[in-house]
């Protein structure tokens, strides 16, 4: 290796975005990560516990951001205005992220594994907003459908959002999809 560089872990995601692009998710080793970002297999292991972690690594962090929106909203916001308020600050994370979050979707939806732990990261999404819901008194059924509704809105408008050739802003498409679901 060469001389220490900075932002491994982004240097990282950049070559493992870039391998799973060029070879396929399977194809690709930790090993090969690591050398073209120019770190030991030792450092990738450091930051990501395996090579899928690399297309997950945000989770706690959406997790988190929604349940501080959800804890954040008005007193009197209904279940599923606070859980929408949750989902979009999660989605604010990605705003400027368009083009990495297209490649990421192309990958995922490449491979029935990584589609599988998508839907694990979603279901713990679900999870936290519930959560977040319970903490500002709502029953355990209201909180359930309202965090389920709102991840699903969300799971819909960044579908949405990743495959139109000249995007809105995610925002933008979780509000659209929002609507859509209150007129169903």
């Amino acid at each position: 290796m060469s001389r220490w560089e900075p932002d491994a872990r982004g240097r990282m995601t950049r070559a493992a975005m870039d391998l799973f692009a060029e070879r396929g998710f399977e194809q690709t080793t930790a090993g090969d990560i690591a050398e073209r970002a120019g770190v030991t297999e030792r450092t990738f292991f450091r930051h990501f516990t395996d090579k899928r972690e690399v297309l997950f690594d945000g989770s706690k962090t959406m997790e988190a951001t929604a349940s501080e929106a959800i804890l954040a909203a008005p007193p009197d916001a209904a279940p599923l205005d606070a859980a929408l308020a949750g989902v979009l600050a999660a989605g604010a994370l990605l705003a400027d992220r368009h083009d990495h979050a297209a490649r990421r979707h192309r990958i995922v939806e490449a491979n029935p594994g990584l589609r599988e732990r998508e839907l694990l990261k979603l279901a713990a999404l679900a999870d936290a907003t519930a959560h977040a819901l319970r903490a500002r008194g709502v029953t355990e059924v209201a909180a359930a459908l309202a965090a389920h509704s709102a991840v699903a809105v969300f799971q819909v408008a960044v579908a949405r959002w990743v495959t139109a050739p000249e995007p809105p802003s995610l925002t933008d498409r979780i509000t659209e999809t929002a609507a859509v679901l209150r007129a169903l």
